[in-house]
Formats: structure tokens, sequence, C-alpha cells
């Protein structure tokens, strides 16, 4: 089975400390996220994660593309749609991916020669890894625009409209993250399990942004999906990932609707709780699911993102899932 995240990972943006980096500061071309992303890949890579993230560093889900989306703004922490929404010139993070991908690469050949110096988080003499790719990550559209006050342009009763000009401004940062060296895209939709999103609407905007790609599709959703799972099953994605650690009514969902061959990310890992799982917990969890999904078709990751948490815990909580997985 492989193992993989959801996206985020604890942010530990790093003040110039060089005299290199201070004279890059003073010039405006020193990046505090560059030392944290590189945090983030080393910890997966270290954990043993097969698909990794960026670690998506750079503030939380909304606000990282509200803020840097044409028609959108952020302001006293409240993320707003101003006017057309309209894609930038330059992709917002392909460039955080590219780097990502360069770091884990080079790490995952330290480990494989053994003539290299490995990463000093890494255990003495061991040169072994399980890094696979790493996967592009965007909020989905449905999301981005519930998640906004709309304040210009846009009736706000015509939600439909503002979703699918968000549609065709994330399916161009999908194909840039593609060419970037993504081995999937994650598609963030947290708002379809709360009842108040058009289901139709939001597979048609998801549509819309993958139409063009060639690389494997997973949609991740929060909380209970027992009302949705059905409609999900039919999106057009070849991942539906979901919460089974703090949301284990999912389980049950599955067992009443699951009749497909869609890969499921199986969140095993309660990111809502900061305390440590142990090997049991998250093998009898996953038991349970390899009983209605098949071994086969399940992805091993986390409920959710982990930025909340602590270095220290994310890191534990990856290693342990990790375990688990090579103990079944």
């Amino acid at each position: 089975m492989l193992t993989t995240v959801v996206g985020s990972y604890p942010a530990i943006p790093q003040k110039p400390k060089s005299l290199y980096s201070k004279i890059s500061n003073v010039l405006g071309s020193y990046d505090q996220y560059i030392p944290a992303i590189e945090i983030a890949v080393e910890d997966q890579v270290n954990a043993g994660i097969d698909i990794i993230s960026d670690g998506q560093v750079r503030g939380n889900m909304i606000e990282i593309f509200a803020e840097n989306i044409i028609g959108m703004d952020v302001q006293k922490g409240i993320s707003r749609i101003i006017g057309k929404i309209k894609p930038s010139n330059h992709s917002l993070y392909a460039s955080d991916l590219k780097f990502a991908l360069k770091k884990a690469q080079n790490i995952s050949t330290d480990y494989k020669n053994p003539n290299k110096t490995a990463s000093k988080l890494f255990k003495k003499n061991v040169f072994n890894t399980n890094f696979k790719g790493i996967k592009g990550i965007i909020t989905g559209p449905t999301t981005l625009v519930l998640s906004c006050r709309i304040e210009g342009f846009y009736n706000i009763n015509k939600k439909e409209e503002i979703i699918m000009d968000m549609a065709a401004v994330l399916k161009k940062e999908a194909n840039e993250l593609q060419n970037a060296g993504a081995a999937m895209i994650q598609i963030d939709e947290p708002f379809l399990s709360t009842n108040i999103v058009n289901i139709n609407t939001a597979k048609k905007a998801l549509k819309i942004i993958i139409e063009d790609l060639n690389i494997p599709i997973s949609i991740h959703v929060c909380g209970e999906i027992g009302e949705i799972l059905n409609d999900l099953l039919k999106f057009p994605v070849q991942i539906i990932d979901c919460e089974f650690a703090g949301n284990p009514s999912n389980i049950s969902s599955f067992e009443q609707e699951y009749n497909s061959s869609k890969k499921i990310g199986f969140g095993c890992i309660n990111t809502k709780n900061k305390n440590i799982e142990n090997i049991d917990q998250i093998s009898a969890l996953i038991k349970k699911g390899v009983n209605i999904i098949g071994e086969e078709n399940m992805i091993i990751d986390p409920d959710c993102g982990m930025r909340m948490f602590s270095r220290d815990t994310a890191l534990l909580k990856l290693k342990t899932m990790k375990e688990a997985v090579e103990w079944l």
C-alpha cells in the first residue's frame, strides 16, 4: 500500500542568518519559506512516505490562493472576492513544487548511495527511501468561493458563475503543477461534506480543472461523507480521499456504498488530536478498510493536513503510520 500525506506540514519559516541570506533579504530576494519547505520534505522522506508534498508552508489553504489570484485579496485575515477572478501571469506554487521535488530527489540519492552523506536527520548508515513522487495540491473552486466574502463584481446569489471562473483559474495552476513534475494532483474540497454545496456544480468545476491532465487526480473531502459518498464515487477522479480516524462513521458509509474500482485515500491518523496513535490502533483501522475496500485500492495517509501540530508530533505520527503499514 502506498503512503502519502494530505498536504500541509508545520510551517517553520526562518529569518535570514547567514551573511548571504542577510544580503539577499536587503535586496528583497530572500524567501523565509524555502527552509520551511526543506524541513517538510526532509521529514516526509525520513518518515518513509511514498508520495510527499511541499508542505503548503506559506499559509492556510484559503489564504494561499486568495492572496495570489487576480480578483481576490485578504484583509485582516478575511479572504474576499472583490473583482473578476482571473489567472495570474505566473504559476502560484509550481516553483515550490519544483524545489521540493529536487530536494527529495537529492535526499533519495544520498540514501541510495552510501558514499554520500545523508541528511543529518537520517540515521547513520541507513540508505533506504520510499520516495516515489510529489503531489501538487489545489484548494478546490467550490471551497474557495464558499470560504470568501463576495464584495465586488459578482452577484452573490449566482455562485455557480463564480465557481466556474475559479475553476478556470485553477485549471491553469493544475497544468503548471503537472508541468513542474507533480506525480499526481490533489484537489481539496472540504465543503462538499457540509450539505450546503451543489454537488453537480462541484463536479462540473472539477472537470474543467482536470480535462487536460494526464496524471492521477485525487479529491480530498473532510468530515462525514455518508450523504455524498455515492455522488463522490461518480466524480471523474482516480482517488477519493477521506477521514476515517477522526470520523469512524465513514467506515460504515463505505460498507454500505463502496462498490467501485476507485482508489481510496484512507485517513488513519487523527489530525485533530495531537496524541500519537500506536501501531496497533492504526493497524486495526487499516484492517477494517482492507475488509471493505481491498488492499489494492487503498492509499494510506493522515486524515487531513498537519499544519497545526508541532514538527515533532507531525513527524512521529507519520513514522508511526508508516511502521503500521510495513508491519501489516
